[in-house]
């Protein structure tokens, strides 16, 4: 009964921690691949590197965040503020009040849910259980804390402080900072399913901080497309070059996905339709018209294919040559 009442809160959740795993990568050499999604040990292709630790975590902070998400909007009957420490001395001059989103809460409950699937006692179910906990520790460590001040004439005689969950991109921010630090362990050889080595891997692994993010293999090389293990490498991949916004891996894409990765960048040019110049008619319409808009785009591609515009260029002058002679 308790899987009917929080299934599509956990299903929800999941999903939402596999597009934040797009946005974060969206312009590295691993951009998130269905494929490499698989928390399963189907086909028996299952990694333990350090992508796959990101895809635990994510999916398990995401679970968590939407279980407490939904309990703080009344969704569930059993669930409703963490006020346990209420009245409470946080610090000088406030006190615990207020309704603070419950995680604990969605803790427990994510816990039960994505934490099953680990049915192995290896060093990889090891691995994946305990990025499974940093996701969930991501959650609690951005929480934020918001106050009200209480007094006469608008006066802060004293305050009542809360902690709220801050937007899950501050999660996904944070847990890609812990992918750039992820933890390698090495026990995948000999490391049975004996006692002994249950209890090694355990010793090992409880002696890692459980806020970070670890792994037990190299990552493979995805600039190259590997059929077997599913990547298509970074030919024909998307790259940014302009623009005011573009975050720090925006700018550097081209460089990363195309020229470390031994190829080019060829321009293309694409045209665009478009609303513009709308205006509002009393009453009551907006009439837009429609506007055709050039677009330029950047693409990596194998050394020597030139941009889409030069190659057109080249055979302009290559008929003018000709008729010359």
């Amino acid at each position: 009964n308790a899987y009917l009442i929080y299934s599509s809160s956990v299903a929800a959740g999941a999903q939402s921690g596999i597009e934040e795993c797009k946005h974060q990568f969206a312009w590295d050499r691993w951009n998130c691949p269905e494929r490499g999604l698989q928390l399963s040990t189907h086909s028996g292709l299952r990694s333990a590197n350090r992508e796959a630790a990101f895809v635990h975590a994510i999916s398990s902070a995401g679970v968590m965040y939407t279980l407490t998400r939904n309990c703080s909007l009344g969704d569930f009957d059993n669930c409703g503020c963490d006020d346990s420490r209420n009245g409470q001395l946080g610090g000088q001059g406030w006190l615990w009040g207020g309704c603070s989103d419950n995680v604990g809460f969605g803790e427990a409950i994510s816990k039960q849910f994505v934490d099953a699937l680990e049915t192995g006692q290896d060093a990889r179910a090891a691995m994946n259980l305990h990025n499974n906990e940093a996701g969930r520790k991501a959650v609690k460590g951005t929480m934020k804390q918001t106050c009200k001040c209480h007094g006469v004439s608008g006066s802060c005689t004293t305050q009542t402080c809360w902690l709220q969950l801050s937007e899950f991109r501050e999660v996904g921010n944070y847990l890609k900072e812990k992918y750039h630090k992820a933890l390698k362990v090495d026990l995948l050889k000999g490391a049975g399913n004996s006692a002994a080595s249950r209890g090694a891997i355990a010793e090992t692994f409880n002696a890692i901080s459980k806020k970070e993010l670890v792994h037990l293999e190299d990552s493979p090389d995805y600039c190259l497309e590997n059929k077997t293990l599913g990547l298509q490498g970074t030919e024909g991949r998307e790259c940014v070059k302009k623009g005011k916004q573009l975050s720090k891996w925006e700018k550097r894409s081209c460089k990363r996905l195309c020229g470390d990765c031994g190829l080019g960048v060829q321009e293309r040019r694409a045209e665009m339709m478009s609303s513009c110049n709308c205006k509002f008619h009393w009453c009551c319409a907006v009439k837009c018209e429609q506007c055709r808009k050039t677009v330029t785009k950047y693409f990596c591609v194998k050394k020597g294919k030139k941009s889409t515009r030069n190659e057109s260029d080249s055979k302009r002058k290559g008929s003018r040559l000709s008729r010359r002679h």
